[in-house]
């Protein structure tokens, strides 16, 4: 079968990037080893595995690598293809998945990004007006469906995507003082959020939120 074989996963425990790949694979059932990475110090095996950008995650499927969560996502659906498809099947419906992960990667997270890791007002404010506009665009996406997620009754590549905006924005709003996601605002994407963070598979593979929220504070403090 296309998915036996070796699987090793190059991951850091607070990056939603790596944690998007880790998220696909417990759906998927897939063995694997799992091999932390110190961004700081970075391995012989990381820089041998992804020499371009040098950073998770990585997936070494039979001594072959891949990097970018997003490509890896969608090589774990095509080759554990009978295990719990996070694509869908139907061409048109898999392009719009597509342009969506794209979508929350080219302008929701950079404009999170942006209100987030500054200390002047006025860039805030800005970051924070693009950001909601992003979410805006999510948020009113969701109202077309009628099920508890992005990809239906069950968790798809979307809202696998997604997860930064489900966990890690709150904590990120938590620890630089500002407020985007709320229930008032985007009350489909709120109540998203609640049902992709406590599903199971999720709840189970994200980073400690006392952790996180650390690591986020002490990177904010850094700042001023």
């Amino acid at each position: 079968m296309a998915g036996d074989g070796e699987v090793q996963f190059l991951g850091s425990g607070g990056s939603p990037f790596a944690r998007r790949v880790q998220i696909a694979l417990k759906l998927k059932g897939v063995e694997y080893t799992y091999i932390e990475q110190d961004l700081r110090n970075k391995s012989e095996l990381l820089l041998k595995y992804n020499p371009i950008y040098k950073k998770v995650p990585v997936l070494v499927h039979n001594g072959k690598p891949l990097a970018e969560s997003l490509v890896i996502l969608e090589y774990i659906d095509e080759t554990w293809i009978n295990n719990y498809p996070i694509l869908p099947q139907n061409p048109y419906d898999k392009a719009m998945a597509r342009f969506w992960t794209k979508f929350i990667d080219d302008k929701c997270i950079p404009a999170i990004g942006k209100a987030a890791w500054t200390t002047k007002n006025e860039e805030r404010e800005k970051g924070i007006e693009e950001a909601s506009e992003a979410l805006q665009i999510l948020d009113n996406e969701l109202k077309h469906y009628h099920h508890k997620f992005f990809g239906g009754d069950t968790i798809g590549i979307v809202d696998i995507a997604a997860s930064f905006i489900a966990y890690w924005l709150p904590l990120i709003e938590e620890a630089t003082g500002f407020t985007l996601l709320t229930v008032d605002k985007f009350p489909n994407l709120h109540n998203w959020t609640q049902e992709f963070t406590n599903h199971p598979v999720v709840k189970e593979n994200l980073p400690p939120s006392d952790t996180l929220l650390g690591f986020l504070k002490a990177r904010y403090a850094s700042l001023k």
